[in-house]
């Protein structure tokens, strides 16, 4: 009689769906074939679209807006004229390398690590993914600089403590990019996305309240508590033990960190050039606030303020790479790290050389950009995806979870909140107006479709960053690797957050001072 072989235990459904995502996002080409292809996709749908004399109208335009195709004579003088301009203006790019100058003299003079290990790594082993997830979060007050900043130090938190590190680099990435729509805090965001909804109002000005710039902030605070506690547990109870199923993030890390990391004691010579690097950072911080708080200070509007433009909210890049790049330099300094300015400048040039393949895949990645909104085609999307939505003539809060789809399922084409806002905003703002919402309720339900699917979309310009660092841990990795582990964060923040706009509805609880559900 043959005997039993053991048989390996039967996956749960959850863990099979995310492996499929993941081995089918690996069958993805690499990010610059995928933005290649993607570019001549649109190119010739564009084209052909065209040759149909397709017209959009956007509502609040007077003017049509034509689809119109790369494969033309105009769209091939298009292209040509204006594909260096597309490359430099293509805003993430300034963003990455600035940062990555300083980030690389930070990391290269071991303050990052000396730092993780000071303050950080003191938080109880079971309590660092809810750390992590709360840093994340507040860390959207520096803006896209929080992308960069925060995963590569939440994975040496991690490795530091015993963890898995790329449980840490993953999981505040997901957190910090959800975060751009529910921070705590007022951003320029909430000011940018105010101003959008205001003008999106003008047909409906009299029946409305004015959009402020923390008409979601009640919102906002609760989901932001959400966000922490839901992230954090997605981390420690979902994302680090299949990873450690897997054995990613287990083996070998990258050489420049895994010595580093393997010793937690801060010795002496590292806790003395710590606190001269603090007191870098305070002179750093009161030089900023001496240009910040005076009356008529030159970081201040013409109006006195800095909501919603002001020249220190335009600094903030600048003013996170001075925090990073001073503190770094003192710390190098001190433990002879750092010997002259030659010493820096090699540490930036590394930087650099580590971030060529996102420079290489960023010129694409501005051309299919640039293209899908000269072309028109992002207007003619947007515009009849809201349509769409128009027709179907829901009237009670179905209409409001099926805006959300709407927004999540156009959030994965066009990756930046503020555009598609700008795009969508002009035609569901009149339309709820009309069925009786206030048009800040409507924002809201707007972020709430925004946030939860801003990590699944592979055209996330980041998202080429974080498969950067991803790599320096698991090699083989692919950008399926990336969204097939976002999943389950996207599903949690999307049920979770509908879940509290729903309880905001149906207790009448407004959004934000001053602004309500319902048009009174």
């Amino acid at each position: 009689m043959a005997l039993k072989t053991p048989t390996e235990p039967r996956r749960r459904l959850g863990a099979r769906i995310i492996d499929g995502v993941e081995r089918a996002g690996n069958k993805l080409p690499e990010p610059f074939a995928l933005f290649l292809y993607l570019l001549l996709g649109v190119g010739i749908v564009s084209t052909v679209v065209s040759w149909f004399g397709v017209n959009t109208q956007v509502p609040g335009s007077s003017k049509l807006t034509p689809v119109k195709g790369l494969f033309t004579g105009e769209g091939i003088a298009w292209l040509m004229t204006t594909a260096v301009d597309n490359f430099i203006s293509f805003p993430p790019l300034g963003v990455v390398v600035t940062l990555l100058l300083a980030v690389g003299v930070a990391e290269r003079t071991g303050l990052l690590l000396t730092l993780v290990k000071s303050t950080l790594g003191r938080a109880p082993r079971w309590a660092l993914p809810y750390v992590i997830a709360l840093v994340a979060l507040c860390a959207h007050i520096m803006s896209d600089a929080s992308i960069l900043v925060i995963p590569p130090i939440a994975a040496l938190v991690f490795k530091a403590a015993g963890r898995n590190p790329v449980a840490g680099l993953l999981g505040s990435y997901a957190i910090g990019i959800a975060a751009f729509s529910c921070t705590p805090f007022v951003t320029s965001t909430d000011a940018l996305l105010a101003g959008i909804s205001n003008a999106a109002a003008v047909p409906v000005a009299g029946a409305v309240l004015p959009v402020t710039a923390v008409s979601n902030l009640a919102l906002n605070v609760v989901l932001s508590v959400v966000l922490t506690v839901a992230g954090g547990l997605v981390i420690d109870k979902i994302l680090e033990p299949r990873l450690n199923r897997m054995g990613v993030g287990t083996g070998k890390a990258a050489e420049h960190d895994s010595d580093a990391a393997a010793s937690a004691a801060v010795t002496a010579p590292e806790r003395s050039a710590l606190r001269w690097a603090g007191l870098a950072l305070v002179l750093v911080v009161a030089g900023v606030l001496a240009l910040t708080l005076p009356e008529g200070s030159p970081l201040r509007n013409e109006q006195g303020g800095f909501l919603p433009k002001s020249p220190l909210l335009s600094s903030v890049i600048f003013l996170v790479f001075t925090v990073l790049i001073v503190p770094s330099i003192v710390y190098g300094a001190r433990l002879r790290k750092i010997t002259g300015i030659q010493s820096v400048v090699e540490m930036m040039g590394q930087s650099v050389k580590d971030a060529v393949s996102f420079i290489v895949v960023a010129f694409v990645m501005a051309q299919f950009l640039a293209l899908f909104t000269w072309s028109g085609l992002a207007s003619w999307v947007a515009v009849n995806g809201a349509r769409t939505l128009q027709d179907v003539n829901f009237t009670g809060f179905g209409a409001v979870i099926a805006f959300i789809v709407v927004v999540s399922l156009l959030n994965l084409l066009i990756a930046s909140g503020s555009s598609l806002w700008t795009l969508i905003a002009a035609v569901f703002i009149p339309m709820f107006a009309l069925i009786g919402y206030e048009a800040g309720f409507i924002q809201a339900a707007f972020r709430v479709g925004d946030s939860a699917t801003q990590a699944l979309t592979p055209l996330n310009p980041y998202l080429v960053i974080i498969l950067a660092f991803l790599r320096k841990y698991e090699p083989d990795a692919g950008i399926g690797s990336i969204i097939g582990r976002m999943l389950p964060f996207t599903i949690v923040f999307w049920i979770l957050w509908v879940l509290v706009l729903s309880a905001f509805f149906f207790t009448g609880t407004g959004t934000g001072p001053g602004m309500g559900i319902l048009v009174r």
